[in-house]
């Protein structure tokens, strides 16, 4: 046991955390007094009539698990292995655009908590930092998120980069063929990179630990990006649009595979949905494959993703790397991916909830709601380890 764990201050501080902050939930309620509103909208919005993130959310409640009596104590070890790593959770901090204009310096808090919690850390290519701004803060746990330019060079120069800075594994994000519309986001008046008006400055005005800290580390663009556009941006972009769009394409199989000769490391497909998709791809070379629906932010038709699990499961057979997003509010909701057939699942906009409503604590509460959440929860279902997980499910 660490050293800050028998301190008494901090363990009061701790608990006082989570006598006050017992959920997510509650941790996104706080955050969205402190995060202006241009940025609130982005982060929590979805696109269309956001039926999707509803269907998210009451695909994972349909899901359900079966209880134990009279099995005496259980020792629980959260521990999970995965692609050669055995971190001390069965989940990971996904990737977010924009993450350090959601919340100042974000992408290095939450990469130093990746490393302190040993849990994975996804960089996204529109982060408000570059690679090597955060290199190896999330020591042999970062995975880069890749969205996938046109221009072989500037490929080749990104992966050259992210190896340099430490990342590990490589994310190529698929899902992603056209910009969606976010009307919300629009709505907000947001703009990238963001732009004041006197719209975005009353709503800055109302969030003082968000301006002071954007002053301390400065206005928010998307600098890996920028650094490979060769077209001049004629001033801000609608925020369903911004300059990532005039570099990337939308992938395709041929692409995938020079990508595959490229990226020594391992390989991860994000945003499956189809099982057929998913057996190509693990015979194409990919490593693991991310099922999501982009938390309903680009299509707003789908069905649930917790629904397209177990298809996958029964595809790619049972050793085959599956992760999992979208709708995940709390550690039961991670059991219920497992369940259905996933390995690893993972949070984005948790973390920024936690981190808009406490700063770094705030992300770092986060990993004890969703540890917490997992024990209590682990102990009614009468397992060890959340591998046992599929056993519990009630089909």
């Amino acid at each position: 046991m660490s050293n800050c764990l028998l301190d008494p201050i901090f363990y009061k501080r701790r608990m006082d955390l989570a006598n006050k902050y017992p959920a997510i939930s509650d941790l996104r309620r706080k955050a969205r007094r402190r995060i202006p509103h241009f940025m609130w909208e982005y982060l929590d919005s979805g696109t269309g009539d956001e039926l999707g993130d509803q269907r998210n959310r009451d695909g994972l409640a349909n899901v359900h698990l079966k209880t134990t009596i009279l099995g005496g104590e259980v020792t629980h070890d959260l521990r999970t292995d995965f692609l050669g790593m055995t971190f001390d959770a069965p989940f990971g901090i996904a990737p977010l655009g924009m993450s350090g204009a959601i919340w100042p310096g974000a992408e290095s808090a939450l990469a130093c908590l990746a490393k302190s919690a040993n849990i994975p850390y996804t960089m996204s290519t529109m982060a408000t930092r570059t690679p090597e701004d955060i290199a190896h803060q999330f020591g042999e746990n970062g995975w880069f998120q890749l969205y996938p330019p046109g221009e072989m060079d500037v490929l080749d120069d990104m992966l050259a980069r992210a190896r340099a800075a430490g990342f590990r594994a490589l994310v190529l994000t698929v899902d992603v063929p056209a910009q969606s519309r976010r009307e919300r986001q629009v709505r907000s008046g947001l703009t990238n990179p963001p732009s004041i008006t006197l719209r975005t400055l009353a709503h800055v005005a109302q969030c003082p630990a968000w301006a002071i800290g954007t002053l301390r580390h400065g206005m928010p663009g998307m600098p890996i990006i920028t650094k490979y556009s060769k077209v001049p941006q004629k001033g801000p972009l609608p925020s369903n649009a911004h300059i990532g769009y005039l570099l990337r394409v939308p992938p395709d199989w041929d692409y995938l595979a020079r990508l595959r000769d490229k990226w020594d490391g391992p390989l991860i497909i994000k945003g499956v949905l189809e099982p057929d998709d998913a057996v190509r791809l693990q015979n194409t070379g990919a490593d693991a494959v991310w099922i999501s629906n982009h938390a309903a932010r680009q299509f707003d038709g789908s069905r649930a993703a917790i629904t397209h699990v177990a298809p996958i499961r029964a595809a790619v057979g049972p050793d085959f790397p599956l992760l999992f997003d979208s709708g995940v509010m709390g550690g039961l909701d991670i059991l219920r991916a497992i369940a259905l057939g996933a390995d690893f699942v993972m949070l984005g906009k948790a973390f920024h909830y936690g981190l808009g409503a406490l700063g770094t604590r705030g992300a770092d509460h986060v990993v004890d709601v969703l540890r917490a959440d997992l024990i209590a929860n682990m102990g009614q279902m009468g397992i060890e380890r959340p591998t046992q997980a599929p056993g519990c499910l009630i089909a």
